[in-house]
């Protein structure tokens, strides 16, 4: 008995190549069955199964999509119930901050490295004025604390020097300065040139006296 010949089975991608074939007409059905060795027959019901399918196929995408849709909508709901509640949080934390924390205290929350969240938008949160969130204390210049021990030196030596001759004294030492800036160190330290003042309230005997 001879072994039956076994039927070649086709996978989806081949079958919907081969129905490609014949909707574009460019070969006729006996040809195409010639080239693959499928019966015409077996070509023209995988034909007219393509055909009748179209419409589902369209149909399984427009359900598709709507329920794209309505997954959309429904995290559309669920992130602005979200942000109410974010909001909602917010505000409390702000409220109680106002209560239990001075503006000081606030202030020294800000976080001016941290990048995520700007600095105006933290003193916002924190209730803090975004003006002060700028601001930085200065803090004094190791320049002026050793010019203000030379003038100590100069004005400890010399204590009737004002800030004129004070200030030529540190140019003689090759020290660039200037008056403006002797003076308001030196009344900073509370350093005033001892001299005689003006006294105009002495009567002078010799002159005469007018009517």
């Amino acid at each position: 008995m001879r072994d039956m010949e076994k039927r070649r089975t086709y996978s989806a991608e081949e079958k919907a190549n081969i129905v490609l074939q014949l909707l574009r007409e460019e070969r006729t059905t006996s040809q195409i069955a010639a080239e693959t060795g499928i019966h015409p027959t077996v070509l023209a019901r995988w034909k007219a199964e393509a055909i009748d399918n179209l419409p589902s196929l369209f149909t399984r995408g427009a359900s598709e999509t709507e329920k794209m849709r309505k997954q959309h909508e429904a995290e559309k709901e669920e992130l602005t119930r979200q942000i109410g509640q974010l909001t909602i949080e917010v505000n409390w934390l702000k409220k109680n901050l106002q209560k239990s924390t001075s503006v000081e205290e606030r202030r020294e929350m800000l976080n001016r490295d941290y990048r995520k969240i700007p600095l105006k938008k933290q003193a916002r949160l924190l209730d803090v004025n975004q003006t002060s969130a700028y601001y930085r204390p200065r803090k004094k210049e190791d320049t002026d604390i050793e010019l203000m021990h030379r003038i100590d030196e100069i004005y400890t030596r010399w204590p009737h020097y004002g800030y004129r001759r004070i200030t030529k004294e540190l140019q003689d030492q090759n020290i660039p300065m200037n008056r403006k800036r002797v003076l308001r160190l030196m009344r900073r330290m509370g350093f005033y040139g001892i001299c005689p003042g003006p006294n105009l309230s002495k009567r002078n005997h010799q002159h005469h006296t007018y009517p």
